[in-house]
Order: C-alpha cells, then sequence, then structure tokens
C-alpha cells in the first residue's frame, strides 16, 4: 500500500483543531547544509555591493547609461548583504563555485573601479557588482552590474528604484535568476517560494504548522497550525493559493486556502478518503483521491461547479495524481498489480497504461515543468528518488538518503526537492535532476516534511 495513503488511513478517526494564524510569527527559518556539488562548478565572483546614505539625483541619468559613478565614498553597512544572498543561491545551484571574498584584489562598487588583469589571475571569467543607495523613507535603489571579465564588458545592467528594506532580498534572488539563465540558458528559479509542513512537540504534544518560504528558507510564513497532521500540500498555478488536506471534521478534508487569509474552502468532505489534491496545469480543475465509490479512485473536480468525474475504476488503491505539463492525461500512483507502480491515464480516452517497471515499488509521481521526466520514490533496497526520462525510457535512481518521498520539482525543472528521514528526523533535501549537487533544509527543534515547490511569482 502506497506510504501516504497509509498515514492517511491510519488517522481518519483523530479530531484535529485547527487555528488559522496569518498574524503569528514563524517558528524559524530553514537552514540549509551544502552536501555535495559539482567538481567542475564554474569560479564566479559575487563582490560585496557598496552603499550609500542618500541618493544624488544628478547622477541617476548618467549610473544607468553607463554604469560609472562618482559618487561620494561607500559609508555606513548596507541594511542588506545582497552579494551574500546571490552567492548563496549560486551555489546551492551547484553549478557555481562563488570565490572566497579573501581572494577578491579589491572591493570595486563601479565598472570603472575593475582593474581587469588582476581579475582575470583568479581564473574566473564573470564577477558581479552593485551599489545599494538609500532613498529615504526606508526605501532603496539597487545597481547591478554583471562582467564578463575576459572581455572587460558588461553583460547585465539593471535598476531597481523605490525597493522597500523587506523587499531586498527578493531583488537578490532576482539578481541569482538573471545570472543563471545568462551563464546557462534556463531561466532561474530562486525568486520562487516553497509550501511545508513541520512538527514540533509544545508542552508534550504535536504541533503541526504549514509554511510557506522563499526557497532559500527564508522569510517562513505560517499558514495553519493545527494539533494533528496537515498533509499534501498542492500550489495553484498562479501561485495564490494552496490546496491541502486536513482532519478537523474528524475525517479527511481537502481545503483550498488563499495565502493571504481572505480566502478558505472546504471542496471535498465525501464519505471515505478525501486525499492527494493536485492543480491542473490551467487552474480550472482538481485531481483527487476519493474513496466514495467504495474504493481509492482518482477523481477530477471542477473547481467552478464542483463537478465530479471518475477517472479509475479498480478496486486497488489508485492515488498520487500528477499532471502531465500538457494537462492531456494523469499519472498516478496503484497497486492494481500487486505492488505499487505509476500509470498514466488519458482523459480523452480513458486508456490506461504503465509506466515505470524499474523495482519492486514506485510511487510519489510528479512531473517535470516541461513535461520531459518523472521523478518518483523508487523501492528497491530502500526508498530513494529517481527520475525517468519520458521520452527515453531511462530511469536513473538520483539519491541515497534515507525514506525519500514527496518529490517536487523546481519551476525551471532543474531541481528535485525531496522530503527524508535522517537520524529518525525528517528533513528536506534538493537533489539536481543530474544528481550531482544537493542539499538538506531543516528547522531547529523539529522536523520539516511534505514539500511543495511552488510556481514563478507574478512580475
Amino acid at each position: 500500500m502506497n506510504l501516504q495513503l497509509k498515514r492517511n488511513l491510519k488517522i481518519q478517526s483523530l479530531v484535529l483543531s485547527v487555528l488559522l494564524v496569518f498574524s503569528l510569527p514563524a517558528w524559524s527559518e530553514l537552514t540549509i547544509e551544502i552536501n555535495e556539488s559539482y567538481e567542475n562548478a564554474l569560479p564566479i565572483a559575487i563582490v560585496p555591493f557598496g552603499y550609500e546614505e542618500s541618493l544624488n539625483p544628478a547622477l541617476t541619468a548618467s549610473t544607468a547609461q553607463t554604469g560609472t559613478n562618482q559618487a561620494a565614498p561607500v559609508s555606513k553597512t548596507a541594511p542588506v548583504d545582497l552579494a551574500s544572498i546571490v552567492a548563496a543561491d549560486l551555489r546551492r545551484s551547484g553549478r557555481f563555485n562563488p570565490l572566497s571574498r579573501d581572494t577578491f584584489p579589491a572591493l570595486p562598487t563601479d565598472i570603472d573601479g575593475i582593474v581587469f588583469e588582476d581579475w582575470k589571475s583568479l581564473d574566473l571569467d564573470n564577477m558581479l557588482i552593485g551599489k545599494i543607495v538609500s532613498e529615504g523613507n526606508d526605501l532603496y535603489q539597487i545597481d547591478m552590474r554583471f562582467m564578463d571579465v575576459l572581455r572587460k564588458k558588461q553583460v547585465i545592467g539593471k535598476r531597481w528604484s523605490g525597493i522597500p528594506k523587506d523587499n531586498l532580498r527578493q531583488i537578490a534572488h532576482q539578481m541569482s535568476d538573471l545570472i543563471y539563465e545568462e551563464l546557462t540558458g534556463v531561466r532561474g528559479a530562486f525568486n520562487t517560494q516553497i509550501a511545508y509542513v513541520t512538527l514540533r512537540k509544545v508542552g508534550g504534544k504535536r504541533l503541526y504548522t504549514l509554511e510557506i518560504a522563499d526557497a532559500d528558507g527564508f522569510n517562513p510564513q505560517p499558514i495553519l497550525k493545527s494539533k494533528m497532521p496537515i498533509m499534501s500540500p498542492s500550489w495553484s498555478p498562479d501561485g495564490k493559493k494552496l490546496a491541502y488536506v486536513s482532519f478537523e471534521s474528524g475525517r479527511s478534508n481537502v481545503i483550498v486556502q488563499s495565502l493571504d487569509g481572505k480566502y478558505r474552502k472546504v471542496i471535498a468532505n465525501y464519505k471515505g478518503l478525501n486525499s492527494a489534491p493536485a492543480w491542473s496545469p490551467d487552474g480550472t480543475k482538481m485531481a483527487l483521491t476519493l474513496s466514495k465509490g467504495g474504493s481509492a479512485d482518482i477523481y477530477i473536480m471542477d473547481l467552478a461547479t464542483k463537478k465530479l468525474r471518475r477517472l479509475t475504476r479498480n478496486w486497488s488503491i489508485e492515488t498520487e495524481a500528477s499532471w502531465a505539463a500538457n494537462g492531456n492525461s494523469i499519472f498516478f500512483n496503484s497497486d492494481r498489480r500487486g505492488q505499487p507502480q505509476v500509470f498514466q491515464v488519458f482523459l480523452d480516452t480513458g486508456e490506461v497504461r504503465r509506466v515505470t517497471f524499474d523495482g519492486k515499488y514506485n510511487g510519489n509521481p510528479e512531473v517535470s515543468p516541461d513535461g520531459r521526466y518523472l521523478a518518483v520514490v523508487n523501492g528497491n533496497g530502500g526508498f530513494h528518488i529517481a527520475l525517468q526520462d519520458l521520452y527515453t525510457n531511462e530511469f536513473t535512481v538520483l539519491t541515497n538518503t534515507f525514506l525519500d518521498e514527496s518529490p517536487t520539482f523546481s519551476p525551471n525543472g532543474e531541481m528535485i526537492l525531496y522530503a527524508m528521514n535522517k537520524n529518525s528526523k525528517g528533513e528536506l533535501a534538493v537533489v539536481a535532476i543530474d544528481g550531482q549537487a544537493s542539499q538538506t533544509l531543516k528547522v531547529k527543534n523539529g522536523e520539516v516534511r511534505e514539500p511543495a515547490w511552488g510556481p514563478y511569482l507574478a512580475k
């Protein structure tokens, strides 16, 4: 039987006490540990940004056009170390090796301050410089200059104005995205969010929290707290809502809730199991696992009319739906062959075909944003994250961690976030789709599980 479904069934009779907590502070930020990186990661210099207390309007036009600035010397301390955030982003991708600041020959903040020959000696091709200028009223202007050291040329120049202090980290992630795309040709996914569930013991009792945070674990925001488990968070395509499973009525319900707390609605409270919500790519439908028909099967709900369509009819357990990128079919987990494997059902014909064959267990299917890859939990002497190329059928086990589950792709399809068990404690981990980079995310004094990587944020 599917691992997640087992957990759901065991707690059907328990009563959940739920509290919406949008005004309460988060417990703590996720902390990230880099475990591995590419041996051939590209050296890159991310120079600390300069900081000025006030903006000289007369210099604004010339700075934007040429990247030069003859303003007063850097003073005091910037409110946020943007360079450290960008360096951490790029390092976590596994593709880049930001050099230590101790190796820098200088700390230029404008193009005229760069002595390119000095930087070439570090055997690097690119460097980032920039400046933060206070505009007053806790607003800031940020300039970035991304340079090709070999050609002595600016390749990215961008300015942000009127940015509140609380949004400076987001600007740093946008810089990381620009650099990543410039050097790899693939859109970056640093300026995104993740959802996850934390578990802590408070006063001897378990407390579960559904949270969202930036992709690097900062700025956590609690969405929901409860005394019983919260499961299966799923992002809407526009990134404004989450669907999840709760047990506040004494049995499983599927709930859709906006991130701002203004909307919360139970969309599935049928007799039996209500589980595993998954939004369609266009956001108009929801795939669900329901047992209202006597067995656990995949259904599709039209979110406007709440009309249901039953996709599977089998006395086995059919669960964990994942939409194909084009929205024309659904992948799901079924034990109809005796042991759980991934199947695909086509919405136009109802045809069902088996997809996975490697190993005795394959579950938790998740389709990459471009539709090429299928991530699964593969059980073959342990439970690990594996990747199947849907074009070639090549099957690759990516991880060697313990009791892995719940894979979820970054919106650019380059990374997979998943849950694992380390030293009997739930943590999250990230692995590149080629398996050559990994990192772990954890919380102090608790566990973290049930991850879901959100879509790109609206500009």
